[in-house]
Formats: C-alpha cells, structure tokens, sequence
C-alpha cells in the first residue's frame, strides 16, 4: 500500500550520502573554527612576544558557525534528531505515533520551506551581479548599490549567503524526503515498517 516505495529506497540513499557527507563537512568546518579560536588566544596572550590575534576570528567563526548549522540541519532531519516531547505519544498505537511523527515533517517541510525563501530573499539584496530583467525573474529583488562586505577582512557577505542557500536548500529537499516516508510509514501503520 505503501507509495513508490523503491523509488523512495533509492532516493533515501542518496540523500542519507549527500546529507552524512554535508554534515562531516559542516564538523569539520566547526574543528577548525575552534582550533582557530584557540591560535587567536595563544597569540593574544603573547603579543608581548610579537604574536597577535588571528585577524578577523570573530568574523570567521560567525560566519563558520552559521555554515555550520545549515550544514547538520539535512542529516539532523533525516534521523529526526530534533528535539522531541514523546511522554504521551509513546502510549499511542504504532499507527498513531506515526501519524504523530508525519504531523512533525509536515511542519519541518514547512518551517524549512520558510527559511528557504527567507535566505533567498537575503541573498537577493546582498549579491550584487545579475541584470534587472534576471533578478526579477529569481524573485531577487533589486541590486544593491554597494557590495556588502565584513567588517575587517572585507569578504563579500553574499559568499556566506550562497553557501547557506545550498544547506538551506538540501534540508528542504530532506523534508519533502522525510514526509514522503513518514507516509508510507502511517500507510504501513508502524514508523520504521519499511
């Protein structure tokens, strides 16, 4: 009864993949922002010595963070390790847990439907290229005056933007995903029943 359930198999590969590898990156990029961190102390701590802060740490690890976060938010989707209350639903039938836990994708998909938009519409006003008859066809807005830049290492703010836009878009794509198999799983009448 279950819908396109080996398409949905398949798929379910790839997006465990792209999303496991996009979360390894993410841990990564975290490793290095507090190793960073460190560095920038030691050489705070020592600039009687000539050594000095890492220039510009407090934007990197900003920035780093926030790739960061949209790169577990897939993976973190994927497994349904959001944060959940389950004191009541555990009394529930099999059945009606998972309706339960199709209720929950149902509103990730749309929370994550909304960050999506709203990250597009922020991108939009900070890249600066593109012509005006292109921008309104992306629903981009107009071109900034003036490319928006950090404060002291001057890196074009539309550079972490674009990179959060690709995170933002595969948790999207894992919650459409993952309400297609909370489907299949009320049909079956157990989560996990496939």
């Amino acid at each position: 009864m279950a819908i396109a359930i080996n398409a949905q198999r398949r798929a379910g590969r790839v997006i465990e993949s792209v999303s496991r590898w996009m979360a390894y990156g993410g841990g990564m990029l975290l490793t290095a922002m507090a190793v960073m961190t460190v560095v920038s102390i030691i050489g705070r701590l020592g600039t009687g010595i000539g050594l000095g802060p890492v220039p510009g740490d407090y934007e990197l690890v900003a920035n780093g963070c926030a790739l960061a976060v949209f790169s577990f938010l897939p993976f973190c989707q994927l497994k349904r390790g959001h944060v959940t209350v389950d004191i009541l639903t555990v009394q529930f039938s099999p059945r009606m847990q998972a309706v339960f836990g199709l209720l929950g994708d149902l509103l990730i998909a749309a929370a994550s439907y909304i960050i999506l938009r709203q990250l597009w519409l922020g991108f939009g006003e900070k890249f600066p290229f593109g012509s005006d008859a292109l921008r309104d066809r992306l629903a981009m807005g107009y071109k900034p005056y003036f490319p928006e830049t950090t404060y002291e290492l001057e890196i074009p703010v539309w550079i972490p933007y674009g990179i959060a836009l690709g995170g933002a878009l595969l948790f999207f794509i894992v919650s459409l995903y993952t309400v297609w198999r909370s489907l299949n799983w009320v049909l079956e009448g157990s989560e996990g029943a496939l």
